[in-house]
């Protein structure tokens, strides 16, 4: 995506926070600000569901509602958080199992210390009455022996289902830290992160990996002309025709606003052109209808570019190329693919 596209998609969304700050009579501070640009960009699904429901219920939002949906869907230390509750929660469950074992260890000392008393007391031992009486001790310490044991089972057992959901609970924070809400493809610092392994595993094995960056045209027009619902629909039909067209090993992400990425491992620069248009076509084929009124709203387009690793290349330049595809599929009319060794792409785009 060329700078003069950028700016003028992020300007609009800018512009749109500054709305709905003034809208609602709030302060324009830089967090007031941060939430509405991102309910106008649509980033995070979620916030905009929970902006949304408080609207409906209120008819506006004041700076109690924002501080609240600000810490629950955009603080900085929301997922830290969670990480150190859980952490919190390991630590009890790992001092309850501590105190059962010491205490199933001292009920095993003093079982071994019985045994060696009774055993002293036995020898010689003629008189029966005495006998009943070590023998009775020997079963009360034997069966003290038997409940710290199970107790220390019972503990086990139980930890180890603790531990089990709270390591579910830390897999369900690692895939909300890194994947999209609203799509559930994988999100830009997943992206970020995937991209520099391919980068390195590709120079390191001589193995080639594409990048296909996509952009779904006239999205600002969907959402102006008919609201963010629908836009979230498009992005949802968008995110569905990348699922059906990706093998296991790739990478497909949400990369910003109405942009997504899809890392191709062990893939060439043609292949990843028919991946491509397979994507193009299969978003294409779909006719988007408005569920609140069944009204028929046309057909999406998307514009993809398609680039690949050469020797020497960063993470940096394999995007770059991709923007530079991308761009000139924008200038060429959208609704097409194009690729980094078409003609005239990179150079002409460079000058544009």
């Amino acid at each position: 995506m060329s700078d003069h596209e950028d700016f003028k998609r992020t300007i609009a969304y800018g512009e749109s926070a500054l709305s709905y700050i003034r809208r609602n009579s709030l302060a324009a501070y830089p967090r007031n600000y941060e939430l509405w640009y991102t309910y106008s960009a649509g980033f995070n699904h979620s916030l905009n569901r929970a902006i949304n429901d408080i609207i409906t219920v209120k008819g506006g939002v004041n700076s109690d509602d924002l501080q609240k949906v600000y810490a629950k869907f955009l603080s900085p230390n929301r997922l830290g958080d969670r990480i150190d509750e859980v952490g919190a929660k390991v630590a009890e469950e790992v001092q309850d199992l501590v105190d059962a074992i010491r205490i199933s260890t001292d009920a095993t000392a003093d079982y071994s210390e019985a045994l060696e008393t009774a055993s002293e007391k036995l020898k010689d031992l003629s008189d029966p009455e005495k006998l009943r009486v070590v023998v009775s001790h020997m079963i009360k310490a034997t069966h003290a022996a038997v409940a710290a044991n199970q107790n220390l089972e019972g503990q086990l057992l139980d930890s180890r289902r603790q531990i089990e959901t709270l390591k579910e609970n830390l897999e369900a924070i690692r895939y909300e830290s890194l994947t999209d809400d609203l799509t559930t493809l994988n999100n830009r610092r997943h992206f970020d992160m995937m991209i520099e392994k391919a980068v390195l595993h590709a120079a390191d094995s001589g193995e080639p990996f594409a990048l296909l960056v996509t952009d779904i045209d006239h999205f600002k027009k969907f959402n102006d002309t008919f609201g963010h619902q629908t836009g979230d629909q498009v992005l949802r039909l968008v995110a569905l025709a990348v699922k059906q067209n990706v093998k296991g090993q790739d990478c497909a992400c949400r990369y910003g606003g109405e942009e997504f990425a899809i890392i191709l491992p062990n893939t060439t620069l043609s292949a990843a052109m028919d991946v491509a248009e397979n994507i193009r076509k299969a978003v294409y084929s779909k006719e988007l209808v408005k569920r609140s009124t069944g009204e028929n709203l046309g057909r999406i387009t998307m514009s993809i570019g398609v680039s690949e690793f050469h020797a020497g290349d960063s993470s940096q330049t394999v995007i770059a190329r991709a923007d530079l595809a991308l761009y000139a599929a924008k200038r060429e009319g959208r609704n097409r693919v194009k690729s980094e060794a078409d003609e005239g792409v990179v150079e002409d785009t460079r000058v544009a």
